[in-house]
């Protein structure tokens, strides 16, 4: 496959520059770009759609984000593609192309947050702005082999970006570097203080790892290792994910279904909780767009056209019912992990899919996928994606999820233990 120079990431290439640079700033002499979700001023904010540009006019003001982010000092070099609206997990665009996966050219990036995990994987930035709504950024850091953060629902403001599902929104960021990672997160998040930097406990949900395709010496058993050399062993504790959440979230039988049961290849607690976590984000997103894809008709890519329309048709059925399970998921998991614990599971159940994967087989990879992501996404809590080396020649990652509200605190153990893990992933083989 022919490679082009910006690997096809970009919709649109410029330079902004910081009002002051100064190498006092926490940022200086870095570049980034910016998802095209995000509100450039004197830039139409494209949405992944070209009928969408063609129905808006240029932003007269600037995301707050992205003001924080040149403020610190940073260069943006220009704006990344987007899956359709923001609405898949595949990274794939009918209208502007496919981002190259750096890392793996035969599967896909990941999306929706494509172009920016592309740029970052390829070296072309040091750090780039996605969001986060159902695995948005978490998703293209696992497929691109690099570092993706989600932070706590609501811990970055999300205005002066088009908003796909409210309760799920979070602006997200990728690095290489845990360093850069950090500071990035620390700007955006306004921290000062450098905080706590070693977990009370590692808790590694032994279900979820079984879930995926990776052998668990090529996963969590690199985690556990690490964290035996760092912080001791005693830290390290096992739980059935499935079977906590299923006994502690009671309002989850709301999305409880005869079809979900009888999944082999899944956990049925947490595609429950998938399951709610996605009609939530079907009413919120007809909520936000519904009237403008109805009035325009887009001309909407395949596969995302039936999705798109089936969320503008959907209603708001059992919209309650999730407020009660996000509560008690909430309750439930700050309980299992205390001030300063983690919770570890896999980013994704396996390997990055193929290009043109076969419906079916996307189908379910993408169920699994959900049920894992749900976990951050309905509790609201931050995670972090990190990258463990390749497995027959692909990318593999891991994710670590803490209470929310303690962002700093998951970047800086991302900082202490990353080296370490990338020691344990060329110790374990490949």
């Amino acid at each position: 496959m022919a490679r082009r120079p910006d690997y096809g990431a970009f919709t649109e290439k410029f330079v902004l520059k910081p009002d002051s640079p100064s190498d006092q700033l926490p940022l200086n002499g870095l570049t980034f770009a910016v998802k095209d979700i995000f509100d450039m001023e004197g830039h139409v904010t494209g949405f992944g759609s070209p009928d969408w540009v063609r129905t808006h006019s240029a932003a007269t003001s600037t995301a707050p984000a992205v003001l924080a982010i040149l403020k610190a000092g940073a260069t943006c070099v220009g704006r990344t593609i987007t899956d359709e609206m923001a609405y898949s997990i595949n990274g794939e665009n009918a209208h502007y192309g496919t981002p190259i996966n750096p890392c793996a050219p035969d599967c896909v990036p990941g999306g929706s947050s494509s172009g920016s995990a592309v740029v970052v994987g390829a070296k072309l930035v040091d750090f780039s702005l996605g969001s986060d709504t159902g695995g948005s950024v978490r998703v293209p850091a696992s497929y691109c082999g690099i570092l993706g953060f989600r932070p706590s629902h609501g811990a970055v403001s999300i205005s002066g970006a088009v908003p796909m599902a409210q309760s799920f929104d979070t602006v997200g960021w990728f690095a290489r570097d845990p360093v850069i990672l950090n500071r990035v997160g620390r700007v955006l998040l306004q921290l000062t203080e450098l905080g706590q930097t070693k977990p009370s406990q590692i808790i590694i949900a032994e279900d979820c790892f079984q879930l995926s395709s990776i052998p668990t010496n090529r996963v969590s058993q690199v985690l556990v290792k690490s964290v035996e050399k760092l912080f001791g062993g005693d830290i390290v504790k096992n739980v059935i994910l499935g079977d906590y959440v299923k006994d502690k979230v009671s309002s989850l039988s709301h999305f409880m279904s005869k079809e979900i049961t009888e999944q082999e290849y899944n956990i049925a607690s947490l595609a429950a909780l998938s399951k709610a976590m996605r009609l939530t984000q079907r009413y919120e997103f007809r909520n936000n767009h519904g009237e403008w894809v109805t009035s325009v008709k887009p001309n909407l890519g395949p596969g995302l056209s039936e999705r798109i329309w089936e969320a503008v048709q959907s209603s708001g059925e059992n919209i309650d019912a999730f407020k009660s399970v996000r509560t008690e998921l909430r309750a439930a998991l700050s309980t299992l992990l205390g001030d300063f614990g983690i919770l570890a599971l896999p980013t994704v159940a396996g390997l990055p899919p193929k290009l043109q994967m076969d419906a079916p087989s996307l189908e379910i990879f993408r169920a699994k996928a959900f049920s894992l992501l749900s976990v951050a996404g309905v509790s609201g809590f931050c995670q972090v994606s990190i990258p463990l080396g390749m497995y027959d020649g692909y990318p593999v990652s891991i994710s670590l999820v803490a209470k929310r509200g303690s962002d700093g605190f998951l970047l800086n153990v991302v900082e202490t233990i990353y080296d370490t893990l990338q020691e344990e992933v060329a110790l374990s083989g490949k």
